[in-house]
C-alpha cells in the first residue's frame, strides 16, 4: 500500500500535535511531515525539553499517525555553505539538534534544502563549504541511523537529480539520499523530468507532490501556492515514470494552507485532484 502524507504547513497553525495528527487522520493521511523552518518559533523545536518530546511521541502513539520526516529548511537562515564561519558552526549545531530530535520522536528522514547559501552570494567557496559540512552532517546522521535527503529545489544550486548525483559521488553514503519535489523539478526548463526521475532509481526516499509555474527567460517561476492543475507539472507522466522505476516510497502533498480560513476544504480539493492520478499511475 502506498503511504500518503501531508505537510504540516497545510494544517491549521494553532493547536497541539495531537490535534494535527487527528486532523491528518480524519483526512485519510498516513503521516505528517514536520516543518522546522527559519522562523524563531519553529527553530525553537530544536530545543524542546524531554517532556515536550514525550508529548509529541505520545500523540503519535495515541493517534497511530506517524511523523515520518522533518523538513529542515531552517538552513536557509543558517546555511551549511556560508562564508561566515560562525554561521556554518550554527548550521552544524542545528543539524545535530535536528538529528537528536528526530531520534527522540521517531522520525526516519530529515529533508535538507539543496541550497549552498540562500541569502548570500553563491561562489566556489560556498559550494566547497556546503559539501564539507554536508559530509559532517551525513556522518552524524549515520551514527543515529537517520537518512538525510536533499530536496530538489527552487534554486539553481541543486534543481535536478543530476546535480544531486554530482554531490553524491563525493559523499557515497547510504545515509544521503534524494527527495525530489516534482513541482520544483518540472519548473526548470533545462530538466528532462522523466529522465531525471529515472536517474533517481534507488536514491529516492520520498516525493513531494506540488504544482509550479515554469521558469522562463522573463519569469522567475512560481514555486509555492500554485493550485493543483494550474501549473506546469505533468503529474500522470511523473507518477507513471516513478511506477516504472519501481518507486515504492511515500508521497507527501506539499501545501501552505495553515493560515487559510478553511484548510480542510483546500486539502480535500488537493486530494480530489491527486488521488485519481495516483490510482491511474498504478499506486493504490
Amino acid at each position: 500500500m502506498t503511504l500518503i502524507g501531508i505537510y504540516e504547513k497545510a494544517l491549521p497553525k494553532k493547536g497541539t500535535w495531537k490535534e494535527r495528527l487527528l486532523m491528518a487522520q480524519s483526512l485519510g493521511f498516513d503521516f505528517i511531515e514536520m516543518s522546522i523552518d527559519e522562523t524563531a518559533e519553529r527553530l525553537a523545536r530544536l530545543d524542546w525539553s524531554l517532556e515536550e518530546r514525550q508529548q509529541v511521541r505520545q500523540a503519535v502513539y495515541e493517534t497511530g499517525v506517524q511523523i515520518q520526516s522533518i523538513c529542515l529548511s531552517g538552513h536557509r537562515r543558517y546555511p551549511l555553505g556560508s562564508v561566515d564561519e560562525a554561521v556554518r558552526e550554527k548550521a552544524l549545531i542545528m543539524m545535530e539538534k535536528a538529528l537528536d530530535l528526530a531520534a527522540d520522536i521517531g522520525v526516519r528522514v530529515i529533508q535538507l534544502a539543496g541550497y549552498d547559501v540562500y541569502y548570500e552570494a553563491k561562489s566556489v567557496a560556498t559550494r566547497h563549504y556546503f559539501i564539507e559540512n554536508l559530509k559532517k552532517s551525513v556522518d552524524l546522521a549515520a551514527s543515529r541511523q537517520i537518512t538525510l535527503a536533499i530536496e530538489i529545489m527552487d534554486d539553481p544550486f541543486i534543481n535536478s537529480i543530476s546535480q544531486y548525483l554530482k554531490i553524491k559521488t563525493q559523499i557515497p553514503s547510504p545515509w544521503l539520499q534524494v527527495y525530489p519535489d516534482i513541482g520544483n523539478l518540472s519548473a526548470w526548463p533545462e530538466n528532462d523530468v522523466g529522465y531525471e526521475l529515472e536517474l533517481g532509481k534507488g536514491e529516492i526516499v520520498a516525493v513531494h507532490l506540488k504544482d509550479t509555474l515554469a521558469v522562463s527567460a522573463d519569469f522567475a517561476g512560481k514555486f509555492k501556492e500554485v493550485p493543483f492543475g494550474m501549473g506546469c507539472v505533468d503529474f500522470v507522466g511523473c507518477l507513471k515514470t516513478l511506477k516504472e522505476i519501481q518507486y515504492k516510497g511515500p508521497f507527501l502533498i506539499e501545501m501552505w494552507s495553515e493560515n487559510s480560513e478553511n484548510p480542510h476544504n483546500e486539502i480535500e480539493k488537493a486530494k480530489e485532484f491527486l488521488f485519481p492520478l495516483l490510482k491511474e499511475a498504478g499506486y493504490k
